[in-house]
């Protein structure tokens, strides 16, 4: 379709939100905030109203948590080929609907429609996924030892709390509740304020598919408020959190007094490393793929490209070509790679440390200032610094934007100590041909996950996480059903033993 076109059938979708607004859902109904009070959701392409959603409150949490608490008996219940069955028919739900909530997410987030076509697919896809495991979830194994048999078993933890980022949000609404919906938890979700439009969508396909009432549940607002109800709340048994390092902690603070399981999904400082035997033009498609696709507003991004100096200047010239040929544009447009960042908020912040890069002595050479887009919304050019060093701040800090920073090394040791010196530890990605050096370097750099060779492809049944300062836990597989769920281990005597007699 064209850009005219995607326009016309994105506003139709909008309509009704900017109608009806985007209220909370609790219990299986739709429902304002206790206060009545909403706060205005803007697009960042024009900044201007989307809808107006419900501004939850510690008494919507509270009501979400019981409903959440009082469907978990039935739900925990259910056999596991029956949430199986369910939960493929949200996945096919989603499917039917994958435009809308494209086009949605688009308006939205600011993200290109380029990569906002995928995401609802995917995010089915992590219902199949899950939905083929939730019969075997709750299996555990037979531990033999002399005159005695152990088996465990897992069984869902209870009602969880979910709390969802700004720049993916519905596949990593799907990331994180299609797990704990298949190990029969039962869920209390509050996505991220700047974007709750799409979480709305999510919770009406699955009640729609045939989720019992309660099951899910949906609550709008903001971090201060309806946030820390649910982290603190005595019915929530754990919280899974993806977003900024510094908000994790405060949930680890707050989450403290009910001892509740916490898994979070945090920032990161992922470095690239090219060693001159790389095949360059893979390594440099890679590179820019992973910090300027998704407006670099993702978590895995690749903001650090640490380059073998033999080969700085070529390769950090090569990717700056690349970087100036991205196409910034109107999200909807389907040639546009790099939409409007989410909001007037993270663009200033994003402008800040292009300004502190440039201060700092790093030199811009690609982009390095804000693009005059189509309804005048945060749009920044694609940025590349070069000549930065490990100890600026662009070098240090998440920026979570389309920024780049390129530093050299002499040898292996110097690339190792660059890579590792931050307070982040999610990713990195290894271009190399050694593969001696592969395993070498991989297994000393200090990260949940690597890959060689290659830009960020996942495969589901893998975990996904990371060390330091970028989280706590691991998502995928069978490592999701680890945090949803609790393991019993039951001891069976299989002959007579010696018991210590006392008092005898």
């Amino acid at each position: 379709m064209s850009f005219a076109e995607n326009e016309i059938k994105a506003e139709a979708y909008l309509r009704r939100f900017r109608v009806e607004g985007v209220a909370n859902h609790i219990g299986g109904q739709a429902t304002p905030s206790s206060s009545g009070a909403t706060f205005e959701v803007i697009s960042p392409v024009d900044l201007k109203p989307l809808a107006h959603a419900a501004r939850g409150t510690a008494e919507d949490v509270d009501r979400a948590a019981k409903a959440a608490k009082a469907a978990f008996g039935d739900w925990a219940a259910m056999p596991g080929v029956t949430r199986k069955k369910l939960l493929h028919k949200i996945a096919d739900a989603i499917v039917a609907r994958a435009e809308e909530i494209a086009f949605v997410e688009c308006m939205d987030t600011g993200q290109a429609l380029k990569f906002m076509a995928k995401a609802a697919l995917r995010g089915a896809e992590n219902f199949r996924f899950f939905a083929d495991r939730a019969p075997e979830a709750r299996d555990g194994r037979s531990l033999r030892a002399e005159g005695q048999v152990n088996i465990t078993t897992r069984h869902p933890i209870g009602p969880v709390g979910v709390i969802t980022p700004w720049n993916t949000p519905f596949m990593l609404s799907t990331w994180k509740i299609a797990p704990a919906l298949a190990a029969g938890c039962t869920v209390v979700h509050k996505p991220a304020e700047f974007s709750p439009l799409s979480a709305r969508l999510l919770v009406e396909i699955a009640e729609g598919a045939g989720l019992p009432n309660g099951v899910w549940n949906l609550v709008n607002g903001f971090g201060e408020e309806a946030g820390k109800a649910l982290t603190e709340h005595p019915d929530i048994k754990a919280i899974g959190f993806v977003g900024e390092s510094g908000t994790g902690a405060m949930i680890m603070r707050q989450g403290a007094a009910t001892l509740k399981r916490l898994h979070f999904e945090l920032g990161g400082k992922n470095p690239v490393i090219v060693f001159a035997d790389a095949d360059l033009e893979r390594a440099a498609d890679a590179a820019v793929f992973m910090i300027y696709s998704l407006n670099g507003e993702r978590c895995t991004s690749s903001s650090r490209l640490l380059v073998e100096a033999s080969i700085y200047d070529r390769f950090t010239e090569l990717v700056a070509e690349k970087a100036r040929r991205i196409k910034v544009g109107h999200p909807l447009d389907p040639d546009t790679v790099i939409g409007p960042l989410i909001h007037p908020v993270h663009e200033k912040k994003v402008l800040e440390y292009i300004a502190i890069g440039k201060s700092e002595g790093a030199t811009v050479v690609a982009g390095g200032v804000k693009v005059d887009g189509p309804g005048g919304g945060c749009y920044i050019a694609p940025t590349l610094f070069t000549g930065a060093n490990n100890s600026m701040r662009v070098a240090q800090e998440e920026i979570f934007g389309p920024v780049l920073t390129a530093i050299p090394f002499a040898d292996e040791a110097e690339a190792l100590a660059l890579a590792n010196d931050v307070e982040y530890g999610l990713t990195g990605y290894l271009w190399t041909a050694d593969v001696t050096r592969a395993f070498r370097f991989s297994d000393r750099l200090e990260a949940g996950m690597v890959w060689v060779n290659s830009e960020n492809v996942r495969h589901l049944p893998t975990p996904f996480g990371g060390v330091k300062n970028s989280g706590v836990g691991r998502d995928g597989g069978d490592w999701s059903f680890d945090f949803y769920m609790e393991t019993k281990n039951i001891a069976f005597a299989t002959a007579a033993h010696a018991i210590p007699e006392l008092g005898g």
